[in-house]
């Protein structure tokens, strides 16, 4: 299995510079591909080719696009089960995981963006004048491994939707899943040019795009580190940037909540996808008063996730995606030891039953502070930081204490108290009592967690412009 071409225009095609860098399963650590890892000239050619289509694209009626939306999600759901094994192959996540959310999340995103064209108002009429929305132009989006297609489906709908034309860099990690898709929407009829895709890597393709200046718009999800250099390389042609960046979610456990059911949870979603989720639910604030009930439940629930093959269907929790992120969480987890933290599951080192792959012990730390890295840092691993406080305020100020804010969390038996922290936590999202998550709402972060919103009617906005066109008469 490979990643050798690039769409471009249309066409499959190699890169105009021969280079490649294997692809790695990550529970085998074996070799089971290639990519191909593009160049600015690649970048060149297929955002020359996306100007180009954009002149046809942007002037496109609403039932050609909703036809061409509803044949991508045709050809996706006929070959849901193969994007499922690719992803798992690919960054590790267990099969069933991987089939029930990583892929049916994805194609959500083209089904929602169907719901929203087909009843949007791209023009309205004021008092004075008209107000019209309109594509924005070529869109450089970026895309990481640990959610490879929902990220990818999640920027490329609505793009798609409101009329824009793109260049899509997937992850070099992860790029079987995302050529795969790219056949979908090649074959779905998609005018040439409309949607390319160039693999590589960040330092190379993704600055290209960045600094592309042909390039009205970039979208990334990534590290917050790799926000910042997009948003200065984009600032030299004051190109909109959209930026979905890390995150260190607290998890506040109300002194009225149901503690061993809240805690149980909280573990789960803190391991969900091997913990490598921005929004992971990673600092869990407990009442003081509770600290032991609460070590209790959260090592009960550590004991019931099951480690292994990912493509076993009883398998929870798979590798982490690379040695790279291993070798990241490792070190983690010993400062974490060395900083005081009481370790009360997992720790050091791979699973016993695991003797390969990049597995890693789902970790539980007690008695964390504010002040230590394990607080501070986004893991990106299965690690909980378990922290205490004493009154309500204390536990608002702990949860905001962070340069992330991203996701909050909040637990109560009275939903309306809930709803009150809820207001007092400074994130883009706060789920309360476990909620599932919802694709319709929007997502994004405030502060280092960056800026714009993904999703539904708020993800389909950030691909328009807006243009007041004065002296036109009201109905």
């Amino acid at each position: 299995m490979n990643a050798l071409d690039f769409l471009i225009d249309g066409c499959w095609r190699r890169p105009a510079r021969a280079r490649s860098i294997p692809i790695i399963n990550p529970a085998s650590e074996q070799e089971i591909g290639v990519v191909s890892l593009g160049s600015a000239e690649d970048v060149d050619m297929a955002v020359e080719a996306a100007r180009r289509a954009f002149a046809v694209w942007s002037q496109s009626e609403r039932e050609e696009r909703l036809f061409i939306l509803g044949r991508i999600v045709e050809g996706f759901r006929a070959r849901l089960p193969e994007l499922a094994r690719l992803m798992t192959m690919e960054m590790g996540v267990p099969i069933t995981f991987s089939t029930e959310r990583q892929a049916t999340v994805a194609l959500f995103h083209f089904e929602e963006a169907i719901r929203v064209l087909a009843d949007y108002r791209f023009e309205r009429r004021e008092e004075t004048g008209m107000i019209r929305r309109e594509p924005i132009g070529v869109c450089g989006l970026i895309t990481p491994w640990n959610w490879p297609l929902n990220q990818i489906a999640s920027k490329v709908a609505p793009a798609l939707a409101t009329g824009c034309t793109m260049v899509l860099k997937a992850s070099e990690i992860a790029p079987l899943s995302a050529t795969a898709l790219a056949e979908i929407i090649d074959e779905a009829g998609l005018p040439a040019g409309i949607f390319n895709l160039v693999h590589g890597d960040g330092p190379t393709v993704g600055e290209a795009i960045a600094r592309h200046p042909d390039v009205d718009m970039v979208s990334i999800t990534g590290s917050t580190q790799a926000g910042i250099r997009v948003a200065e390389l984009a600032a030299k042609t004051i190109k909109r940037v959209a930026q979905e960046l890390g995150g260190k979610s607290a998890n506040i456990i109300l002194p009225d909540a149901d503690l061993p059911a809240a805690v149980k949870a909280g573990v789960h979603a803190c391991n969900t996808n091997g913990g490598q989720n921005c929004q992971s639910p990673t600092r869990m604030l407990v009442p003081r008063l509770h600290r032991e009930e609460a070590i209790e439940a959260a090592c009960e629930a550590i004991s019931e996730i099951r480690l292994g093959d990912p493509m076993d269907p009883e398998t929870t929790m798979g590798p982490l995606v690379s040695q790279t992120q291993f070798d990241k969480v490792q070190a983690l987890i010993a400062s974490g030891i060395k900083d005081g933290a009481t370790l009360c599951a997992g720790g050091p080192g791979r699973p016993t039953e695991c003797d390969r792959g990049y597995f890693v012990r789902p970790t539980v730390f007690a008695d964390v502070t504010p002040a230590m890295r394990i607080a501070r840092e986004e893991i990106f691993g299965p690690v909980l930081s378990m922290m205490y406080y004493d009154s309500e305020d204390e536990a608002v100020e702990i949860a905001n204490d962070t340069p992330f804010g991203l996701a909050g969390f909040v637990q109560s038996r009275d939903p309306d108290h809930a709803l009150a922290v809820a207001r007092r936590i400074r994130a883009g999202r706060v789920y309360l009592n476990g909620a599932p998550f919802d694709r319709s709402l929007p997502f994004g972060g405030y502060k280092q967690s960056g800026n714009g919103r993904e999703f539904g009617l708020f993800g389909f906005e950030e691909y328009l412009e807006v243009k007041a066109m004065l002296g036109y008469p009201a109905a």
